[in-house]
Order: C-alpha cells, then sequence, then structure tokens
C-alpha cells in the first residue's frame, strides 16, 4: 500500500490536505498519522468498491445464469438490495482495515521489494503459503459466524440471499466482511511476501469471491471450493465454509458435495427442485433443534 500511497499523495492528495489551510485547518504532512489513516481509508473503500463493482458487473453480464432468477427464493429487487447492503458496508469496513495498512506503509509488516532478497523459488512458495494460511483463517472464523452466539447479529444478513448474485460477494455486515478479511492482512506479519506479489494477491482474493458467487459452475472438482459448493452453502448454511479449497471442510466435518441438481441449469432453479431444498433445510433445521435439546 505504500506505492499506491505515495502515488495518491503524489497527485491528489498533496492538494487537498494543503487546501485545508483555506477553511481554517491545519494543513497535514504526508507522515503524519492522522493524514496517513485518513488517506488508507478514502484508498481502501475507494479500491474495494470499485472491484466489486467492475468484476461482479462483468461476472453478472458475462457468466451468471440469469435463469436462477426466476427461482422462488430469489428476492424481488434483490440485486439492488445487494449492491445497497455492500456500498453500506464498505465504509466502516475501510475505517477497520486501515490500522493493518498503517501498520504496513509504516514498515512493521514482512513485505519485502527485492525479489532477489529472498529469490524466485520462495517468491512462487510464498503464493501457496499465502492461500493455505488465508484458506485454513477464513474456514474458521467463517464458521465461528455461524455460531448461534453471533450468527443473527453478524453473518445472517449475508445469507438473506439464498440465491446470490455476483453482487453478495461482499454484501454482508460491515464486521463480517472485515474478520473474513483478518488472515489476508494477518500472514504478511506472519512471514516474508514480495510487496507488489501481496498487492495482486489481495485483489485476487476479492475477484474469487465474485466469482464463488456467480452461479456458474465451471468445475466439478472436488478439491476446489467452487461456485457449486458455495451455492450449497447459502442453501443449507452449515457446510462448506472454505475460501479456495475444500480441504478444512473435509478436515472439519462440514463437506458437503454438491448435488447433480446444483449442476444441472435445467433443473436448479425449478420449483420442484426448491422444494426439495426447502425439505432438506426442514430437516436439518429439525435435527439441530433436537440435537440442542439433548445437549441441555
Amino acid at each position: 500500500m505504500d506505492y499506491i500511497l505515495w502515488l495518491a499523495d503524489e497527485y491528489a492528495f498533496d492538494k487537498v490536505y494543503q487546501g485545508l489551510g483555506y477553511i481554517g485547518l491545519p494543513a497535514l504532512e504526508r507522515e503524519q498519522l492522522l493524514r496517513q489513516f485518513c488517506s488508507l481509508t478514502c484508498l481502501s473503500g475507494f479500491g474495494a468498491y470499485t472491484i466489486y463493482m467492475l468484476f461482479s458487473t462483468f461476472s453478472f453480464y458475462v457468466f451468471f445464469d440469469k435463469r436462477q432468477m426466476k427461482h422462488p427464493r430469489f428476492l424481488k429487487n434483490q440485486i439492488q438490495q445487494e449492491i445497497k447492503m455492500a456500498t453500506d458496508a464498505i465504509p466502516l469496513m475501510a475505517l477497520l482495515t486501515s490500522p493493518f495498512f498503517i501498520l504496513e506503509v509504516r514498515g512493521y509488516s514482512r513485505l519485502y521489494e527485492n525479489v532477489e532478497e529472498y529469490g524466485w523459488t520462495y517468491w512462487v512458495l510464498s503464493i501457496f503459503v499465502f492461500l493455505f494460511i488465508t484458506d485454513f483463517g477464513i474456514y474458521w472464523i467463517h464458521r465461528g459466524l455461524h455460531h448461534r452466539s453471533v450468527y443473527a447479529l453478524i453473518h445472517k444478513p449475508h445469507h438473506k440471499w439464498i440465491v446470490p448474485t455476483p453482487y453478495a460477494s461482499i454484501a454482508f455486515h460491515p464486521i463480517d466482511g472485515w474478520a473474513q478479511s483478518l488472515p489476508y492482512h494477518i500472514c504478511i506479519f506472519l512471514f516474508p511476501m514480495h510487496k507488489f506479489l501481496y498487492l495482486g494477491l489481495f485483489v485476487f482474493v476479492q475477484v474469487w469471491s465474485v466469482l464463488i458467487h456467480d452461479g456458474e459452475y465451471f468445475t466439478q472438482d472436488p478439491v476446489i471450493n467452487s461456485a457449486a459448493h458455495h451455492t450449497v452453502h447459502h442453501l443449507y448454511f452449515n457446510y462448506n465454509y472454505g475460501q479456495y479449497l475444500t480441504l478444512w471442510d473435509r478436515v472439519g466435518g462440514s463437506y458437503r458435495k454438491p448435488s447433480d441438481e446444483v449442476y444441472n441449469v435445467e433443473l436448479r432453479g425449478t420449483k420442484k427442485i426448491y422444494e426439495k431444498q426447502a425439505q432438506e433445510v426442514d430437516a436439518l433445521v429439525a435435527k439441530q433443534g433436537k440435537n440442542r435439546v439433548k445437549s441441555h
């Protein structure tokens, strides 16, 4: 983020902060903490919204199966609702994320600039380490957000979208989005990572969040946590919490293989399949209720 902050300072923010003197406020220098915090909050919010709208819109018009909009559980004006929820959440998410960026630009992370410092082999290896660590962290955070003590308050808004579109990718409570982003920020304090590689992966994870909500099932690979697997999560709630892989769902006993109806574009939006899914959800809820009674 230090390069992005420098570019923003050089071509935009210097004039903005110097202009504060004209309205009676003290001009802020580049290295001042308050200025960096305000700048990074604006940059992260603007960046998140831009990536969200660009890739969600592209995915919606290029990949998303519009027949799903006829599904009985697809809400009236759902896309507008998804965009509004995401737009409302982004400012607070940006505000909460800025402290991590502050630590990064002030040199407290383990980001580095010169590839030769660790070599190309490590550069490639760090990609897999990043994906492994963040997948592990997101799985347990996401699963924790389904705990009944916090689910209704924080994570339930995202599950309003039973049949999600790409615009549902960050349509959730701001604390929910911030909590699930924590592994991305924490990992650069745990092991060295190249600055530009980290920026690229940070964009990648946002794009991936769009792709697993786009309703287009390009792969039936049981290892990849595809849109089909995430569709199962939105339908049945307590399965497939992972981000990229199904590994941690298998380890944690929460993996559920997508049914043939999920992959079949002719069936998955029909009333018959919806009724079958509704019966399965009711059965799961009833089973969970019985288990809670027994546990007491």
